[in-house]
């Protein structure tokens, strides 16, 4: 075997003009659809990165004034399309004042529900009855940080006293996460604030007037909830509508056009890949079948000689995946090449998020093994017609 494979780099080398073509054919065809993968990915997974990177992007909101109850939170938070879920208060009361304790300034904030897994708030893993997350505007313009203690306070219609109710900052939400003035606590605090306007008493928070909260329904006017991935979202809004008879706010097209992208990218990729591979083997093929047909004599002499016959099959098939090794390693140095002068010319700001023209090392390796397996497929048609080759008759007519 030893010597079958000795034999067959010195017939592949000594005629180099047939290598250089094999691997110029090879690479002719795996650097363009090397690049077209690369970009695919490259500009995919920007967009996909782009809308991963705001948690809003997965969110759902039941819109206008509906009832759900904690039982109703639980069913949905029980689906494995459902990443996060939270009740809501009404809209009505949704507006507070806050200032950090012992401050002067003031600022009136949208003061919105959470809870441990919420997405918005992460890296944190959820807030406690007594901590808030606020927005980057709210904590520039109070000078709030984490840790830093702060007095949520509002005033309703016919109660004698404010509402004030002292929290800390357990952390400032990431830039560009959230737009404006947001104070983001457990829903159990905003549900305080509710009944306080619902005019409940709150006698631990100074507020002896009003009806006893004992009384008072568990019921809430909506729900925020969170897709586990892009690509529930669509199916999950429409469950939530279906389920609860609600209509529900999502960024469900924007969301639905990149997915959609997407696939159509992977779609022309495939079939520019299906044309590509089909002229590809039928140059391969005739190619290998050219060298047997050129090496006949000395196909034959080696049978002479004992070898059996489906070693002698083996040696077009030895030259095929050194060809195909050598043309891949041609193929991807030209596609690094490639690559660094997209990235030069097309100026888009990906370089840094992964690049333009992307191929993982664990993609690379897939295409490799497939391509070395289709150039050995496409040497069997060569093995083949060695293994026809008859060296009596082929040395006869030689002579």
């Amino acid at each position: 075997m030893r010597l079958l494979v000795t034999l067959a780099l010195r017939a592949l080398f000594r005629d180099w003009i047939f290598v250089f073509c094999n691997v110029a054919v090879l690479a002719g065809v795996i650097v363009p659809l090397l690049v077209l993968f690369g970009v695919r990915n490259g500009v995919y997974d920007a967009l996909i990165g782009d809308l991963m990177a705001n948690p809003a992007n997965l969110q759902i909101d039941t819109a206008g004034n509906q009832s759900f109850t904690s039982a109703d939170l639980a069913e949905v938070q029980g689906w494995e399309d459902v990443r996060f879920a939270t009740l809501k208060t009404r809209s009505l009361f949704d507006y507070v004042n806050i200032r950090a304790t012992g401050g002067r300034g003031r600022q009136e904030a949208l003061i919105a529900p959470s809870g441990t897994g919420d997405p918005m708030i992460a890296p944190l893993p959820g807030l406690g009855p007594d901590e808030v997350a606020v927005s980057p505007a709210l904590a520039t313009q109070l000078g709030l940080s984490a840790g830093v203690g702060v007095e949520i306070f509002t005033q309703a219609e016919n109660r004698p006293r404010q509402l004030v109710l002292n929290a800390r900052v357990a952390g400032v939400l990431p830039p560009g996460r959230i737009d404006g003035r947001v104070v983001m606590a457990d829903i159990a605090l905003l549900d305080l604030i509710e009944a306080f306007y619902d005019g409940y008493a709150l006698p631990d928070h100074g507020i002896d007037s009003g009806k006893p909260l004992a009384g008072r329904a568990g019921s809430f006017e909506g729900m925020r909830v969170y897709a586990a991935a892009l690509d529930r979202l669509a199916p999950l809004q429409d469950r939530l509508e279906t389920r609860f008879g609600v209509r529900t706010l999502a960024r469900t097209a924007e969301v639905t056009s990149v997915l959609t992208l997407g696939r159509n990218l992977g779609l022309a990729l495939a079939l520019t890949v299906a044309v590509a591979a089909a002229g590809l083997a039928a140059s391969l093929v005739f190619g290998f079948w050219g060298e047997v047909v050129r090496t006949r004599r000395t196909l034959a002499n080696l049978g002479l000689l004992g070898l059996p016959q489906w070693q002698l099959s083996l040696f077009p098939v030895i030259q095929a995946l050194v060809t195909a090794v050598i043309g891949l390693l041609v193929s991807f140095l030209l596609f690094r090449l490639t690559a660094a002068l997209a990235e030069r010319l097309f100026e888009t700001g990906l370089t840094e998020r992964g690049g333009l023209v992307s191929v993982s090392p664990a993609e690379a390796l897939a295409i490799a093994a497939a391509v070395i397996a289709f150039v050995g497929c496409a040497s069997l048609a060569a093995a083949r017609a060695a293994l026809a080759t008859d060296p009596a008759t082929v040395l006869r007519e030689e002579t």
